[in-house]
């Protein structure tokens, strides 16, 4: 998770407003009723746009306006992946053992 935190916010990035501390954003898409995703399904986000920034700004303040403004909880974690240099494709996203293909992929480049 360090790793993704040192990105700086996605949003910010993508946004061109310069590399901003991150707090790291566990995807929801990937879990199940009540629990947390895998440290492998992080998403680097910074106060505001994680939990401060209110209706149309911040994740925790509705995804689906942040989703329509920002990008999907999915899309930005596959630029996150191919930002830290794994070649992933989407539907791939979804698998429980993320972790596991990851450290596979990256030992086999």
């Amino acid at each position: 998770m360090g790793r993704v935190a040192e990105l700086g916010c996605i949003v910010c990035l993508n946004l061109r407003l310069g590399r901003s501390p991150a707090e790291v954003h566990h995807a929801r898409c990937f879990a199940g009723g009540g629990q947390r995703s895998t440290d492998f399904h992080t998403i680097p986000l910074c106060p505001l746009h994680h939990r401060l920034g209110g209706a149309g700004v911040a994740l925790h303040a509705g995804r689906q306006t942040f989703a329509r403004n920002f990008g999907t909880e999915p899309e930005l974690l596959l630029q996150v992946l191919r930002i830290l240099g794994f070649d992933i494709e989407p539907e791939q996203l979804a698998r429980p053992d993320l972790g596991a293909l990851l450290y596979c992929k990256k030992e086999a480049a």
